[in-house]
């Protein structure tokens, strides 16, 4: 229903009014009857001069993801020629446009407040939360960025412990692990996900050819829901490994859809990630490793037919890259960089909200 009003009544109407429109330009609109951006910026009012639109700025930066632009200054030559864009935005005429200063600081105050993930949140409860879930696939995937990596921490080194009988003692916090630490129940999301490094370091993941594969910036890590939808994400160090942050996105995306089955690779290969899928009432789906001589676990026959679902998060992530801009990161720190990526986050799960809701229209060739 929604896009056959978006199709037979609004882009012939806006046709008449803006000319002809692109197979871009029809996503774009799309995505903003969609996700309701103007209702998540701040106004403000006051004394002096009138401050810039910042809804038209927000709408801006979404068309940089819709149009696969690599920065800030593509985006601004782009408003300034394409006049059908630059309306849909919200300004009338080329000199109406703000400088680039102007979008830097609104896209400052934009990963500050975390902007696109709250728009983001507010989609997926609108359009999943009244939806069964088949699957959640769990995954992450390398962000590459321009940045300076950031020495690792020295661990300091343990004492060697004497042997002694074992007695059943409850540990301190500060000696548990991470994950017995996220698992224990006296911990929030916001503690979990604050507790995860985030600086820009050096990366290192095995392709599947068995080949390592290096890079300098972050980690991206997504729960995906049937249909390519992302429901959760979280940016952490490019060194972390995955298992750290599959409980508070776990736990997220709990609070979020209802879903039957969590899909993750071996990596997530662990006890107590199985045991809190559990406790949120999922089916975990994780081949086992190998461990020293031990074969690694075979998984049976109708689990892995359901496992090979976890296929469409490379998908995902390749569409984030080569159509969503996932691929240009030109901003510094943690912030920044996941302003960027949730903004071509949005823009991915409009596009694949609106294609579950119906058959895509036919693009117009102009």
């Amino acid at each position: 229903m929604f896009a056959t009003v978006l199709q037979d009544r609004l882009f012939p109407l806006l046709r008449e009014e803006l000319g002809p429109l692109s197979a871009a330009h029809e996503r774009f609109i799309r995505a903003l009857a969609l996700l309701h951006l103007d209702s998540f910026v701040a106004v403000h009012h006051g004394r002096g001069r009138p401050a810039h639109d910042r809804a038209a700025v927000a709408r801006a930066f979404l068309a940089k993801a819709v149009f696969n632009l690599p920065n800030t200054r593509a985006l601004l030559d782009r408003l300034r020629c394409d006049a059908a864009l630059r309306r849909l935005c919200g300004w009338e005429t080329a000199a109406a446009i703000p400088d680039e200063t102007v979008f830097s600081r609104a896209f400052a105050r934009f990963a500050e407040t975390q902007f696109p993930q709250r728009v983001h949140e507010a989609l997926v409860e609108r359009t999943q939360a009244d939806r069964l879930v088949g699957h959640i696939v769990r995954d992450s995937s390398a962000i590459e960025a321009r940045e300076k990596p950031q020495p690792k921490p020295a661990v300091p080194a343990r004492r060697p412990r004497r042997s002694r009988a074992k007695v059943q003692r409850p540990r301190a916090p500060e000696k548990m692990t991470r994950i017995e630490r996220q698992v224990s129940g006296t911990m929030t999301i916001e503690q979990m996900l604050a507790e995860l490094p985030r600086a820009c370091d050096v990366g290192c993941k095995t392709n599947s050819k068995g080949s390592k594969y290096f890079w300098i910036g972050y980690k991206l890590h997504v729960d995906m829901a049937d249909g390519q939808i992302p429901i959760s994400c979280a940016l952490t160090s490019a060194s972390l490994n995955d298992s750290q942050v599959a409980v508070p996105l776990a736990t997220l995306t709990a609070q979020r859809v209802t879903s039957l089955y969590d899909l993750m690779d071996s990596g997530y290969d662990c006890d107590l990630i199985r045991g809190h899928s559990r406790g949120l009432q999922h089916v975990p789906l994780i081949p086992g490793q190998r461990r020293g001589p031990h074969p690694a676990p075979e998984m049976a026959p109708h689990e892995k037919a359901r496992f090979a679902e976890r296929t469409g998060v490379e998908r995902l992530f390749s569409r984030l890259k080569d159509e969503f801009g996932g691929q240009c990161v030109r901003v510094r720190g943690w912030a920044k960089v996941m302003a960027h990526l949730m903004f071509g986050i949005l823009a991915l799960t409009a596009d694949q909200v609106l294609r579950l809701l119906g058959p895509p229209p036919a693009a117009n060739p102009a």
